[in-house]
C-alpha cells in the first residue's frame, strides 16, 4: 500500500510508525521544505506539498490541515477525501477494545478526561488516556486489550472528518472557537458533532444541561441523552454538596481543583463513569484529591509572598474568564498571544466584574492593541502593554509590580503561536523562569 502522511508532527510521527509497521510504503508530505526526515522515508516538501495526492492509496491527514485544503490543492480529484483518513480514525477502526468514550467540547475536555480516566483506575480498570491531551492514538494501539477502557480527548481538528463514534461520548462546555480555522461557527459545531453522530440507539450521549450549543452538539445522536448539572446526571445542589441519583458525593469544600468552572468537569466526568461503575468510594477518592493539572491553574511556586500560577493551556478567551473567577484575592493577569480576531465582550464584562482584585493586567503579544482598545472602550484602564517579547522580561515585570498577597497568574486567553511553539512552550518558559528567581 502507497501511504502519504501528511503533517510531520506528533501525530504524523506516530501514523509513519504504525503504518510502516504493516509494511506500506510511506511518504511524509509537510510544508517546510527543510524538514528532516530521518525514517527512511521518501518526503514531499515545500508549498505543493498538499497537490498530486491522488496518486497515493491512502491520505493520512494531520489535525491541522483542514480537509477543503485537499480539495483545493486537488482540483481535479474531486473525489480525493474518500481517500483521506487520519490518526484517529484509524485507530477507531483497529481498536481491540469498544469501551471507548469520547470527551469534545471548548473548555474542560481535557480535565473532564483527565477525571474520568482517574475514576475507571480508582475503580480497578485498566484505562488509557490519549487524544488531543497529548498521547496519539496509534500510539498505545497494540497495548490495549479487549477489556481496558480506553478515554480520547478530541478537538474539532480531530473530529471534523471522525467516521465512528464511541459508545460514551461527552460534550463539556461549548463556545465559538478557532474560527479562523473553520469557515464559521456551524462548521465548528458540525465537527464536534461527529463525535456523536454515529452512535448507536445503545450508546450514551453526555452533554452540559446549561449549554445550548453542548446540548445541539450532544443532539446529533440517536443514542440515549443524559445532560449533567441537572438532575439527569451529576450536579451541584446548593452551591455546596456534589450529588448524583441522590446519592451524594461529597461537599464543594473538599474539591481540590481549583475554580467553580471545576465542577462542570467534575459532574462531566462523574455522568460518565457512571454510566460504567456506581462506585461513590472510587469516583470521591478522585474528586476529593486531585488537584491541578499541568498547564491549567498549575500552582508553580511562592516567591517573597507571591504565588505565581500556570494557567498556559488558556488559549481562549473564556479560559482566561474562568481564570480570573477561580483565583481568590489580588492578582496580576498576564494575557494575550496570536489574535485569531475573536470577541473579547464577554472578557471585558469578566474584567470590569473582578476590577475590584486585579492589581494588574499585562498585555503581550500580537493581540495587545486590540485588547488595550478593548478594554479602554469599557472604561477599564488597569493594564500595561509589555513590549518585551521573552518569557525573562515578562516574568521580572510581573514580580516587579506583584506584592505580597497578589498571585501572577499566565492566563493568556488566546493561542502561542506568535511567540512560543505552542502552549507547553510557553507554559514551560513561566516555569522556569518563575523557578529562576
Amino acid at each position: 500500500m502507497n501511504i502519504v502522511i501528511l503533517g510531520f508532527g506528533a501525530q504524523g510521527k506516530s501514523s509513519l510508525k504504525y503504518w510502516q509497521k504493516l509494511g506500506a510504503s510511506v511518504t511524509v508530505a509537510d510544508i517546510n521544505p527543510k524538514l528532516e526526515l530521518t525514517y527512511g522515508v521518501t518526503g514531499k516538501l515545500g508549498p505543493d506539498y498538499l497537490s498530486n495526492l491522488d496518486q497515493y492509496d491512502r491520505i493520512v491527514r494531520a489535525p491541522i490541515i483542514h480537509p477543503h485544503q485537499i480539495v483545493e490543492a486537488n482540483p481535479d480529484s474531486p473525489n480525493i477525501l474518500e481517500k483521506v483518513t487520519s490518526n484517529t480514525n484509524e485507530f477507531f477502526h483497529t481498536s481491540k477494545t469498544k469501551n471507548i468514550i469520547g470527551v469534545t467540547g471548548t473548555k474542560g475536555k481535557g480535565t473532564t478526561s483527565t477525571l474520568i480516566t482517574k475514576m475507571l483506575e480508582a475503580s480497578g480498570k485498566k484505562a488509557h488516556l490519549i487524544g488531543n491531551i497529548g498521547t496519539p492514538p496509534l500510539d498505545v494501539s497494540e497495548q490495549i486489550q479487549p477489556d481496558d477502557w480506553v478515554v480520547m480527548e478530541l478537538a474539532n481538528f480531530q473530529l471534523i472528518d471522525l467516521k465512528y463514534s464511541p459508545h460514551i461520548a461527552v460534550c463539556v462546555m461549548v463556545e465559538p472557537e478557532h474560527l479562523d480555522w473553520h469557515e464559521d461557527t456551524e462548521e465548528y459545531i458540525s465537527a464536534k458533532q461527529q463525535l456523536f453522530i454515529n452512535q448507536k440507539e445503545t450508546d450514551i450521549a453526555i452533554y452540559y444541561h446549561d449549554n445550548e450549543l453542548s446540548e445541539e452538539v450532544a443532539s446529533a445522536s440517536i443514542g440515549r441523552l443524559v445532560s449533567y448539572y441537572s438532575p439527569d446526571g451529576a450536579y451541584v445542589k446548593d452551591d455546596k454538596e456534589v450529588w448524583i441519583e441522590n446519592q451524594k458525593i461529597c461537599g464543594v469544600e473538599e474539591i481540590k481543583l481549583v475554580g467553580k468552572h471545576n465542577w462542570q468537569n467534575i459532574c462531566a466526568a462523574i455522568t460518565a463513569i457512571w454510566q460504567i461503575d456506581q462506585n461513590i468510594k472510587a469516583i470521591r477518592q478522585v474528586v476529593t484529591t486531585i488537584t491541578s493539572l499541568h498547564y491549567r491553574l498549575e500552582f508553580v511556586r511562592e516567591v517573597g509572598g507571591v504565588k505565581f500560577i500556570n494557567d498556559s493551556f488558556s488559549s481562549a478567551p473564556g479560559a482566561c474568564n474562568a481564570a480570573i473567577n477561580a483565583i481568590s484575592g489580588p492578582k496580576i493577569i498576564i494575557i494575550g498571544g496570536k489574535d485569531r480576531m475573536l470577541d473579547l465582550k464577554e472578557l471585558c464584562q469578566e474584567v470590569i466584574k473582578n476590577s475590584s482584585s486585579i492589581s494588574k493586567i499585562l498585555l503581550i503579544g500580537e493581540s495587545k492593541d486590540r485588547i488595550a482598545k478593548e478594554f479602554k472602550s469599557v472604561g477599564f484602564d488597569n493594564f500595561m502593554i509589555i513590549k518585551e517579547t521573552t518569557m525573562t522580561e515578562i516574568v521580572h515585570q510581573a514580580k516587579n509590580l506583584a506584592k505580597p498577597g497578589d498571585c501572577v497568574v499566565l492566563s493568556p486567553g488566546f493561542p502561542s503561536f506568535d511567540m512560543f511553539k505552542n502552549f507547553e512552550d510557553r507554559g514551560d518558559k513561566f516555569v522556569s523562569e518563575v523557578n529562576a528567581l
